[in-house]
């Protein structure tokens, strides 16, 4: 008992929130009388929250820095109004639009990248700079009105199923298969994990909690899986989602570059005195965040089905907000993608359960701005304990 513990005080950042995500959603459950677990409602929250977590997984590289990137709303108004252009306009073939969209935001993140890395302007101001250019140029772009329809391929990202007729009981069974297959892979790699640390004498969980953890989340990824599989069935922005969370956790937590980011964000100049080329990284961090604000940007214009000059409004704040609450540390140097994905979910489901039960705007709002100082202020005073023990 006393192991247990002890873990959950040593991780009670990164745990913490997972625990308070699910009282938050046993609470809506029962004052929405079970309308928040219904396939539908499930379906609309991943739809809805999906422009969020994909902002906030590059946000959170910004953030774990030290700094923000206030722009990314600005930046995904602007890819939108890019892609409307491109594709709606100039009749593009939609994989070249695409394609050129991306790059237009990669091209921003490095714009960015290079007033921050090189010329060493504060990222505060560049960014906020780059909210009010890129804001502008949506406006001159659009000329006030909005561009649609898109093609179907581009609506399909946002709001579009995997396609298929096979069912299970009337349950769509590509759903099924797909919440059985990623049990049978997480299972193995856990498995995996904990060899290998014990091969190396790590410190590794006792093993009935370590059971406990792997048949809680598989019990999760099921009941996510199932709940899709008895509406339409896997969302293609959900797989989109999951590719970026495999992708950024394996370079945050497996790779060279993904330390040198930590690093960086702990203390640069000890950081730059033990070789790391801190420029590169944060010019790279920077350019990463218009990439991703871009994929963020063919989302919700593939949700709204359309280019409009008012998109994108305040999404920074939601970003930098699921970052927080999901453990990462103002500042710097703490922070993880599904820590992340966590913090958006707290948001998504605030919102949601809150709409449903009619609450007003108003109070969404304060609520939700309430929730993000507990967040930053539970990261202070876990931080203060470390310290003076």
């Amino acid at each position: 008992m006393g192991k247990v513990t002890a873990f959950f005080k040593s991780n009670i950042r990164q745990y913490g929130m997972v625990i308070a995500l699910l009282f938050i959603m046993l609470f809506f459950q029962v004052l929405t009388g079970g309308i928040l677990f219904k396939p539908m409602n499930i379906t609309n929250l991943v739809l809805q929250n999906s422009y969020v977590l994909i902002l906030g997984v590059g946000m959170l590289l910004c953030i774990v820095t030290g700094n923000v990137d206030l722009s990314v709303g600005s930046v995904v108004a602007f890819v939108g109004a890019v892609s409307a252009v491109l594709m709606i306009d100039l009749k593009m073939p939609v994989a070249a639009g695409v394609l050129l969209t991306l790059l237009v935001g990669l091209m921003v993140g490095s714009f960015h990248g290079f007033f921050i890395a090189f010329l060493r302007i504060p990222p505060f101001i560049v960014t906020l700079a780059g909210m009010l250019i890129f804001r502008g140029l949506t406006m001159v772009i659009l000329k006030g009105q909005t561009k649609a329809p898109f093609d179907k391929s581009i609506q399909n990202i946002a709001a579009g199923f995997i396609p298929g007729n096979w069912h299970i009981a009337g349950f769509n069974g590509i759903a099924i298969a797909i919440g059985v297959g990623m049990s049978i892979l997480f299972i193995a790699s856990q498995l995996n994990n904990r060899a290998k640390k014990k091969k190396y004498d790590f410190e590794v969980l006792p093993l009935s909690l370590e059971i406990a953890k792997i048949v809680l989340i598989v019990v999760a990824i099921n009941l996510l899986t199932f709940n899709l599989a008895a509406y339409n069935g896997i969302p293609i922005v959900l797989i989109l989602l999951g590719l970026l969370i495999f992708v950024y956790t394996f370079i945050t937590q497996r790779t060279i570059a993904g330390r040198h980011i930590y690093a960086l964000g702990g203390n640069e100049k000890a950081a730059r005195l033990s070789g790391v080329k801190t420029q590169k990284v944060m010019f790279w961090v920077y350019a990463n965040m218009g990439f991703l604000a871009a994929i963020a940007g063919l989302v919700v214009a593939g949700r709204l089905n359309a280019a409009t000059p008012k998109a994108g409004t305040n999404f920074e704040l939601d970003a930098i907000a699921a970052c927080y609450i999901g453990g990462a540390s103002a500042s710097g140097g703490v922070g993880t993608v599904v820590g992340t994905i966590v913090g958006g979910l707290v948001m998504g489901v605030l919102n949601n359960g809150m709409s449903i039960m009619g609450v007003s705007v108003d109070w969404q709002q304060t609520i939700k701005g309430l929730v993000l100082l507990g967040a930053v202020c539970f990261d202070v005073y876990t931080k203060s304990r470390s310290s003076s023990r």
